[in-house]
């Protein structure tokens, strides 16, 4: 059996950007139950991005397997010197080929290269592979906070990153 190949390219084709949103909706409520609330916040951070980003200073990926979407990440500026990590995700079908790891890679990278100081991201306790990633990566939690969202109780985490 051949060994699937990886590889990561700017959003910008044609359904990337309907792929990410749809992908999100379906994934996170097949894991977690969340409803349509969260799907709604990544159309709204991917249209943000769509109608808009300085391509100095944001960018973001899409991660195939043998030519299909499979991932997604998004760096965008939280102000000058901040970078944030956005909407992370895996398909199920691609876990284990270390798409995470080179989605984040990708955008920590990016964020250096744009002149920021640091990085943040926002994330909830049941993401824990993607939790890994951001650890084995140097990230640290800087605050927790309670919160029902998307269907959800949910733990809200802060963490961040020295560039």
């Amino acid at each position: 059996m051949n060994n699937p190949r990886t590889q990561l390219r700017a959003l910008g084709a044609p359904g990337d950007l309907g792929w990410v949103v749809m992908a999100h909706g379906e994934i996170y409520a097949a894991e977690f139950g969340w409803d349509t609330s969260f799907e709604a916040l990544v159309a709204r951070i991917v249209a943000d991005y769509a109608a808009g980003h300085d391509p100095a200073r944001e960018a973001a990926w899409i991660a195939e397997l043998d030519g299909r979407r499979v991932g997604c990440i998004f760096c965008v500026a939280a102000d000058d010197t901040t970078a944030q990590l956005r909407i992370l995700l895996v398909d199920p079908s691609a876990r284990g080929h270390r798409v995470g790891g080179q989605l984040v890679d990708a955008c920590i990278s990016f964020a250096r290269n744009a002149g920021y100081q640091r990085m943040k991201l926002w994330t909830n306790h049941p993401l824990t592979a993607a939790r890994r990633v951001y650890l084995q990566r140097g990230f640290t939690l800087v605050s927790e906070d309670e919160h029902e969202s998307f269907g959800a109780q949910l733990r809200g985490q802060v963490y961040e990153l020295a560039l």
